[in-house]
């Protein structure tokens, strides 16, 4: 792959030397433009805007981040792709998997608000994922995320059914405003009910 082949994509942070909190071992999170939601308290809003970030190849990523080969390697870390929404960079993922080979781990951070047909595509080329699942409840997602979650859960039962489930961190926040100890519970149990056995329950610290 190279640049003439169209496989670009805009990159607003690459975050070295994390460790433990993006997959296991040492991990680069790499964050992508572009998300289909709006959540009320995005992290990431530069993520909206078209333009903002860096414009990379695949193979300007991995010159950039192949320094830390060997602490990868150690360690059973490598590339969290995140954002933004990463599964919206299929090819360029693609192509990053075919230039780091499989001795890297790549995981992606995603909300999994893409089509099915895209989750299909890319379970063969990932290793794992942090799932950001904000709430189960219909009517509580569209009210923080402005969409709704059917093609969610869509996707995630797929995941868990043609899978390995323990590639699978599902995380759900305690939502100032927008849900309560009780949702959160009730999105617990249904998630368990599905088959997911890593479950990541926080809070959002709203400043």
């Amino acid at each position: 792959m190279n640049k003439e082949d169209g496989v670009v994509a805009r990159i607003f942070g690459v975050s070295r030397h994390r460790l433990t909190t993006d997959g296991e071992g040492v991990t680069t999170l790499v964050a992508f433009n572009g998300c289909p939601l709006r959540c009320k308290y995005c992290l990431n809003k530069q993520s909206w805007e078209p333009e903002k970030g860096r414009l990379y190849t695949p193979e300007l990523l991995f010159e950039e981040v192949k320094i830390d080969q060997l602490y990868f390697l150690a360690t059973h870390g490598g590339i969290t792709f995140g954002g933004g929404e990463p599964l919206l960079q299929l090819p360029f993922i693609q192509a990053f998997r075919n230039l780091c080979g499989r001795q890297w781990q790549i995981v992606v951070e995603t909300s999994l608000h893409v089509p099915l047909a895209t989750v299909q595509a890319i379970d063969p080329i990932v290793d794992g994922y942090i799932i950001d699942i904000k709430d189960m409840n219909p009517e509580i997602y569209e009210a923080y995320t402005g969409k709704a979650n059917n093609i969610v859960l869509e996707n995630l039962q797929w995941l868990l059914q043609n899978g390995d489930p323990d590639r699978i961190k599902v995380r759900v926040p305690h939502i100032p405003e927008f849900n309560t100890d009780e949702d959160v519970a009730n999105s617990i149990e249904r998630l368990k009910s599905m088959g997911v056995m890593d479950i990541d329950e926080f809070h959002y610290i709203i400043r």
